[in-house]
């Protein structure tokens, strides 16, 4: 579903990403781990055209969109949630996944599926964003992306702050809409166990490049616990 090849970025001077390159299937989990600024949101960022890439391509089920910008790659079929979640505080509950919807033509109801996914959010649905818990605006967040049926989900660090209980809940879910064959999904992560729990594909990324990767089942065999730790 996704093809990365050669990705290479620069922040002024500074090179971020070098010659990277990697491929996501579809229903997979693919899990992007790594220390602080080794390059893990600038990769995301790459892929959903936040950023420009300087060279390397980026091909969505056989389409290069490498050049395109990241309203275009939604309508491709690219979600993207990004580290610390940037919802939208003021917005309603409702109206945040109206957000997600932006690319269809205009009256298109929100999922039934989103609420079957996340309950706790339509039980909320006329609560601000800004009103809810971390973990569930990181709900609010992941199903924003879902509701334009992307063929590629994109997280960025979901666990970042969230209580245990809605740790697990965001696993089943990722874990549910993989098994499903409809989606790929690249998965950054700093917690090693939920990322080893998901991972049918691990990279392992060091200076901007890919370092080492391999099956999800293999990643204690491989030693990537120790590596992250490090």
């Amino acid at each position: 579903m996704l093809n990365v090849d050669s990705l290479n970025q620069y922040y002024g001077g500074s090179h971020i990403l070098r010659n990277l390159g990697f491929e996501a299937k579809l229903g997979e989990v693919t899990v992007v781990l790594g220390r602080n600024g080794v390059g893990k949101t600038t990769l995301l960022k790459s892929l959903m055209g936040v950023v420009p890439v300087k060279s390397g391509l980026v091909g969505l089920d056989g389409k290069d969109i490498t050049r395109a910008t990241p309203y275009e790659r939604v309508r491709a079929g690219v979600g993207y949630v990004p580290q610390g979640r940037e919802i939208f505080g003021r917005l309603t509950v409702e109206d945040n996944l109206r957000m997600g919807l932006a690319s269809k033509p205009g009256g298109t109801p929100i999922p039934a599926e989103l609420f079957e996914l996340f309950p706790v959010l339509k039980q909320m649905l006329q609560r601000r964003g800004g009103d809810l818990s971390g973990g569930q605006q990181q709900q609010l967040a992941i199903a924003r992306a879902l509701a334009a049926g992307p063929k590629l989900l994109l997280l960025d660090e979901p666990t970042e702050g969230i209580q245990p209980s809605i740790i697990k809940d965001i696993g089943r879910v990722i874990r549910m809409l993989a098994d499903r064959k409809t989606m790929a999904i690249v998965l950054v992560e700093q917690y090693y166990d939920f990322a080893a729990e998901l991972a049918d594909q691990y990279l392992v990324m060091e200076r901007g490049e890919v370092v080492a990767q391999g099956r999800g089942k293999d990643m204690e065999a491989d030693g990537v616990r120790q590596r992250m730790s490090i």
